[in-house]
C-alpha cells in the first residue's frame, strides 16, 4: 500500500465514486484504477491523502469487506 500514488504518466486518473454514496446523503470513497493499481481517496477530501493497492491486495480487502 502506498499514500499519494502517482499515476506514473503524469495523466489524471478517471475517479468513480461509491454507488453507496448521493449528493443528499454522506459522501464516501472514490475508487480510481490504472493497470496494476487500485487508487482509493475520500470523495469529501479530494485533495487530501490517497492510498494505493494492489490487484490480489485489493481483491483480498473487497472479499474481506463483502463477508463482515
Amino acid at each position: 500500500m502506498m499514500t499519494n500514488p502517482s499515476t506514473g504518466n503524469g495523466s489524471a486518473l478517471d475517479w468513480f465514486k461509491s454507488s453507496y454514496s448521493t449528493n443528499d446523503g454522506p459522501e464516501c470513497v472514490e475508487v480510481a484504477t490504472t493497470p496494476g493499481t487500485i487508487h482509493v481517496r475520500d470523495s469529501k477530501h479530494r485533495h487530501g491523502p490517497r492510498l494505493a493497492f494492489g490487484p490480489r491486495v485489493w481483491s483480498a480487502f473487497v472479499s474481506y469487506a463483502a463477508d463482515h
